[in-house]
């Protein structure tokens, strides 16, 4: 009896533990946030959370702090995530060329994915010192000015941006390159039958055909940036000032040095809306470049 009501209800079952773990890892600390979004708290065991409506969003909107740090949120990420698919597209199309040492190169190029961005902070860290880093070196044995790199308003992005590049290229070249592999050969043999170039190949048989990887890597890679905090945090903790002060690092500040608990879930709902709907943008783009074509 307790069989056949199990093999009446398998399909739950077995879905059953994912529904769960979705529940209780995503579903139930979005909702949590939330709910503290309309409240006023303090971390206080003393002092119970406040009702206090809408007035943490209309308090953080009407701030220019917040709209401050949303620029310089979508600067760091249009401009890392822009030089990184570039940069992935044109290795990953060197990497897929035939040639001895390839796996090797490929082996090694992907090695700052592995590295803890803590760690890498404060090796970037002494590697933008102004007195003693290597750039600085490099730039006064050709005669240059050296830089302040990360203790300058106007370089710290830049800066900031040299270090995405660094560590997260390589998984832009890594989706790439097995987009690379399943494409089709018919094309490019037809291609060379009539005397193309290699840069004809690759402005209009490459770059059409492997669109769809492009497009995933690149909403895969912008999610990301926009969460980005932990480099951020590691190597000028949202300064100088507030010239490198991301939405992720406000949040934190509000959160765990100000105790403004309501406030910092307000904040983060709606960088969650804002993650979300750029996301669908970019399905609601590739649907309609994939229907065209």
């Amino acid at each position: 009896m307790a069989l056949k009501w199990l093999d009446k209800r398998l399909k739950w079952v077995f879905t059953l533990p994912a529904v769960l773990f979705v529940a209780l890892m995503m579903v139930f600390p979005l909702g949590y946030t939330i709910r503290l979004s309309f409240f006023e708290w303090s971390m206080s065991a003393i002092n119970p959370p406040k009702w206090v409506g809408l007035d943490n969003y209309k308090e953080l909107l009407s701030g220019e702090r917040f709209w401050h740090d949303f620029g310089i949120t979508f600067y760091f990420t249009f401009a890392a995530v822009i030089v990184q698919m570039v940069l992935g597209v044109l290795i990953a199309v060197l990497l897929n060329r035939k040639g001895k040492g390839k796996n090797v190169a490929k082996t090694i190029f992907l090695m700052p994915m592995v590295a803890t961005p803590i760690a890498m902070g404060m090796v970037w860290l002494l590697i933008f010192e102004p007195s003693i880093g290597v750039l600085n070196t490099i730039l006064k044995t050709f005669g240059l000015n050296p830089l302040e790199w990360l203790g300058s308003v106007n370089q710290v992005i830049p800066s900031l941006i040299i270090i995405d590049t660094w560590q997260w290229t390589p998984m832009i070249c890594l989706l790439l390159l097995a987009g690379l592999t399943t494409l089709p050969q018919d094309p490019y043999e037809s291609a060379d039958v009539d005397g193309a170039s290699a840069w004809q190949k690759f402005i209009y048989i490459t770059l059409p055909l492997l669109r769809p990887t492009i497009l995933v890597a690149l909403m895969l890679r912008m999610i990301d940036a926009l969460k980005t905090f932990d480099i951020i945090f590691a190597t000028t903790q949202g300064g100088p000032g507030s010239s490198s002060e991301t939405l992720n690092i406000y949040g934190y500040i509000l959160a765990f040095q100000n105790f403004k608990l309501g406030l910092a879930s307000s904040l983060l709902v709606l960088f969650f809306l804002l993650v979300l709907g750029m996301t669908l943008g970019v399905i609601w783009l590739r649907k309609r470049l994939e229907v065209a074509s």
